[in-house]
């Protein structure tokens, strides 16, 4: 939907902030506008790096926004189409697939005739076999070990791949699996012949090294079948793909000729650059120019995504957090409509739970949610702590990020808020991608620094990311990202339940009594939802802005 702001804000951006957009501002003075005919559509990023372009992104689902679904395709994708309905798993490069009756953890996938890559060659089941096992054989000459943690967290059941015939292949998972289908918008298929080539090419001490040198180059020079192809790369600057005039959905062939990707992590930047016209359009502009942004003319599009804004809490040993006493009180002790129409600007919806009321996953929840300071005091009290007792926390974060919001400031209102609950709130901040990947690693690693929470937000698109991936004792670091160790056997038993249900209806349930568990035993720390606020250009035309993670750059175009 796209918001309309009329209440004016004072600004509280400081000098510093201005500096430091004046000056990205500056560096932008060079960057294209449109030349002749061609259209180009320049997008200020909130990464602070290009996420990588050899087929698996890194920096989150921005990584998969931007340089995931934009060059490449995967079997099962999602429907970006509307701005009105949940966004559904459709087809993809596989247009059908079922599970054996027989054998549950086998499952059948027809893919799509007539798709080519990038480079010219055909997609066909080789290629999938072959995309399956540069993540999950470690002994195949294109297993790339960067990839795995990437990939194998979001698919981990998948076990392999089988040729059945040119346009058909069989996925083998190591137990039932409902979720397979979801979990395989994540793989995404590059080009093995491009590949090849490169790998026939490279220079090397032995074969592994090799196959590395072919990842790099092939990152320089990516071929996968999506809609936009990589038209020229620098390194932490920007990426510049041009449309797909072959796209097999003809539908979907882009309708601006080249796209832009610049990394710009800091909010006044960005903003900066879009009041000054050198980008077309930013993610999450600063809330405090919202007033001004509208005011001259440019759109604010928003929509509530699947996606929670939470602190994941460590359940190691000797973790504050053990304590269901303290977890329940730093939930009531925070103002959630306070920070929504304060420092957001209306920029969020207030999270009491992964799920909300009318969700089919939502359940029967116990434990509301909500601001009262008073039983949160009286919680802690109970727990051994009060105004001469503080209880210390430590919490990851970072500057910027994929759906981090504000991070920064976000925190800083936590850090006051639950100062009143006698918390006493310590603050790690780190470089976004780091911190992406420590969030692998768990409560337990070094790279967490003694931290016994992180702040890294999760998509909520289906059951295993919103969910298992966080709930289930096997899912803990480094299969997934149960980051704070949770061994709870009910969560266990109701993600087998789940999982091995293949009933929508019945799996549905089961998925609602899995949330209610954890909400009940307030597992995070819940804050927020996002909205995915962008501000752009009103030269910009075309724009859905699902209720996704996700956005389709094909249908947008750009006025000269």
């Amino acid at each position: 939907m796209l918001i309309v702001l009329s209440r004016i804000a004072t600004s509280r951006t400081n000098r510093a902030a201005v500096a430091a957009a004046m000056m990205t501002t500056a560096s932008l003075v060079l960057l294209p506008a449109a030349a002749g005919a061609e259209t180009v559509l320049r997008i200020g990023m909130t990464a602070a790096d290009i996420p990588r372009t050899l087929g698996q992104p890194d920096q989150g689902f921005e990584g998969n926004r931007f340089t995931g679904v934009t060059m490449y395709d995967s079997l099962t994708m999602w429907d970006l189409s509307s701005a009105d309905k949940p966004s559904v798993v459709i087809p993809g490069l596989a247009t059908e697939w079922k599970v054996d009756e027989a054998d549950k953890t086998k499952w059948t996938f027809k893919l799509r005739p007539g798709v080519t890559f990038h480079d010219g060659a055909p997609f066909n089941a080789d290629a999938v076999v072959w995309n399956v096992e540069k993540v999950l054989k470690q002994d195949a000459p294109q297993f790339d070990p960067s990839q795995v943690g990437v990939t194998a967290s979001r698919m981990p059941t998948l076990a392999s791949a089988r040729k059945i015939d040119d346009m058909t292949v069989e996925l083998t998972t190591k137990e039932p699996d409902s979720f397979l289908p979801i979990n395989l918008t994540n793989l995404f298929m590059a080009s093995p012949t491009k590949w090849q080539k490169l790998y026939e090419a490279a220079t090397g001490a032995d074969d592994k090294a090799k196959s590395q040198a072919a990842w790099a180059a092939f990152a320089k020079d990516a071929s996968g079948t999506g809609p936009w192809k990589m038209s020229k790369f620098t390194p932490r600057e920007r990426l510049e793909l041009s449309k797909n005039e072959a796209y097999w959905d003809k539908a979907r062939v882009p309708k601006s000729d080249k796209m832009i990707l610049l990394p710009m992590p800091e909010a006044n930047a960005r903003t900066a650059a879009l009041l000054s016209g050198q980008v077309d359009w930013v993610e999450a502009p600063a809330p405090d120019a919202l007033p001004e942004i509208k005011q001259r003319g440019f759109k604010l599009y928003a929509n509530e995504q699947p996606h929670v804004w939470p602190w994941q809490f460590s359940r190691v040993e000797g973790s504050p957090w053990n304590d269901i006493r303290v977890r329940k009180a730093a939930n009531l002790c925070v103002d959630r409509e306070g920070l929504k129409d304060g420092l957001l600007a209306g920029l969020m919806v207030p999270a009491t739970g992964t799920f909300e009321k009318g969700h089919p996953w939502r359940g029967n929840v116990t434990f509301e949610i909500k601001y009262d300071k008073a039983a949160a005091q009286k919680l802690m009290q109970e727990a051994g702590y009060g105004p001469n007792k503080k209880l210390e926390v430590k919490t990851q974060t970072s500057a910027s990020g994929s759906g981090q919001m504000q991070p920064l400031p976000m925190n800083e209102y936590l850090q006051q808020a639950l100062a009143e609950c006698y918390f006493d709130v310590k603050l790690d901040v780190i470089e976004w991608n780091t911190l992406f990947t420590n969030w692998r690693r768990g409560a337990k690693d070094a790279s967490a620094n003694g931290a016994n929470a992180t702040n890294v937000t999760y998509a909520a698109m289906d059951p295993f990311f919103a969910l298992v991936r966080f709930l289930q004792s096997s899912m803990a670091p480094p299969v997934s990202n149960n980051w704070g160790f949770i061994n709870n056997p009910k969560f266990d038993e109701l993600v087998k339940k789940a999982r091995q249900t293949f009933d929508p209806t019945e799996r549905d349930k089961a998925l609602a009594e899995l949330h209610a568990a954890s909400v009940d035993d307030a597992a995070f720390l819940y804050v927020a939802h996002d909205v995915g606020p962008r501000a752009m250009s009103p030269k910009v035309k075309g724009v859905v802005q699902p209720k996704s993670w996700f956005i389709d750059f094909s249908p947008i175009s750009i006025d000269p």
